[in-house]
């Protein structure tokens, strides 16, 4: 490999939430931390070089986005995907929660029901109520051999009344990259019932062989009317301290609506750095994404490889997409609260504990694996001596 993804980077002096905010929910920092998602890589050599270079300048001024920002989106997607977009497509934001609470703010009203499916991402839950809609839950179906699926009937049983629906694609955390067949019948489900579809696809770089990433507004033009793609280069690089993103909007209604919101928020403006990055890593930061994924997968293998053969009550099915390991505790016969006492007080881990993720989260808990692989192994020895302690 040209990229060294063993290195074992010291983060103490990092200002990083992952490593310095586990007191806040785990009581301690002197953990090992497997449970915000961002990396312990460096970003691509081109991301850095880039932002060293604007870093020199020495001038950090009110940016403009030049017509090449939002041409390296397009053609990122359309390399990666295959999926033809077009540049007055892409609004700026700083970031894909923001995104989807401000789409919520100007697309719904009050009270107006919006459909997620659990487990799944928490602020997924939490951004639809604290926006004072109201939520409904169409849990996701887990199969004897682990894998989920969609309950389509369950959709279609409580879609009736429904505006809006937040698809997690690729999901988190159950690492399902869902297929063109899925998409489209979940999409003919919505535009039958005139629910708008926000899709999440923050995690569409992270992939494993054998699996593509399917953009929802690519299957039809009639999808694209109807849904609102967000997106960003800041899982896929690691950038996401730099607080960038885009929403895609194929419809010009709802282009104007939510351009005209960020507008009123005056928050239109790329900052000084992320400008650059965002080119840097979409124009020159392939090969590097290429060697990551080839080393993440590793790092899934070894973990399941490891759990199948030591911790074996521990039950685990590969994800398709994504960093994240969703391992099910339950046949250990501790509780969650036994779970995550012992992981902290005994394995000394910091894991995302499964019910923080809603429905069926029960008895899980989701593990980050974007680190190098020694300390993959050093977690799983962690997780070992917890459930063994």
């Amino acid at each position: 490999m040209r990229y060294n993804f063993d290195e074992v980077i010291d983060r103490s002096n990092n200002f990083s939430a992952k490593w310095s905010e586990m007191d806040k929910k785990y009581g301690s920092n002197d953990l090992l931390p497997m449970w915000v998602a961002d990396m312990d890589f460096k970003t691509a050599p081109s991301v850095i070089d880039a932002m060293r270079e604007r870093l020199e300048q020495g001038i950090y001024g009110y940016t403009t986005r030049p017509s090449s920002y939002n041409e390296s989106i397009v053609n990122w997607a359309s390399r990666r995907y295959g999926w033809n977009i077009k540049s007055d497509w892409i609004i700026f934001s700083p970031g894909v929660i923001p995104s989807i609470s401000l789409i919520i703010k100007e697309m719904t009203n009050i009270n107006d029901k919006i459909m997620i499916q659990e487990p799944v991402y928490s602020p997924f839950n939490s951004v639809v109520k604290d926006n004072g809609r109201e939520l409904v839950i169409s849990p996701l179906i887990k199969l004897e051999d682990g894998n989920y699926v969609m309950d389509f009937e369950d959709i279609e049983s409580k879609i009736k009344d429904v505006k809006m629906f937040i698809l997690c694609n690729p999901h988190n955390p159950v690492g399902r990259v869902w297929t063109k067949e899925e998409l489209k019948r979940l999409g003919d489900i919505c535009i039958k019932n005139n629910v708008k579809v926000i899709s999440d696809e923050i995690h569409g770089d992270i992939i494993f062989k054998g699996n593509k990433h399917i953009p929802f507004a690519s299957i039809s033009e009639e999808f694209a009317q109807n849904s609102i793609t967000c997106t960003a280069p800041t899982k896929t690089f690691n950038l996401a301290g730099l607080q960038m993103s885009q929403v895609i909007l194929p419809n010009k209604e709802d282009y104007k609506k939510l351009d005209s919101a960020f507008a009123r928020l005056d928050i239109r403006r790329n900052n000084a750095f992320s400008l650059v990055a965002t080119e840097a890593a979409y124009n020159h930061g392939e090969d590097w994404l290429d060697e990551l994924l080839e080393y993440i997968e590793g790092n899934m293998d070894f973990a399941i490889k490891y759990i199948k053969e030591k911790m074996p009550v521990l039950k685990v099915k590969k994800p398709e997409g994504t960093y994240l390991l969703w391992v099910d505790f339950s046949e250990t016969g501790l509780s969650d609260e036994e779970v995550a006492k012992a992981l902290v007080e005994k394995g000394k881990v910091a894991l995302n504990s499964g019910i923080s993720f809603g429905v069926g989260g029960k008895g899980y808990q989701r593990i980050n694996l974007a680190c190098p692989r020694s300390m993959v192994e050093e977690g799983l020895n962690r997780i070992k001596m917890a459930i063994e302690g």
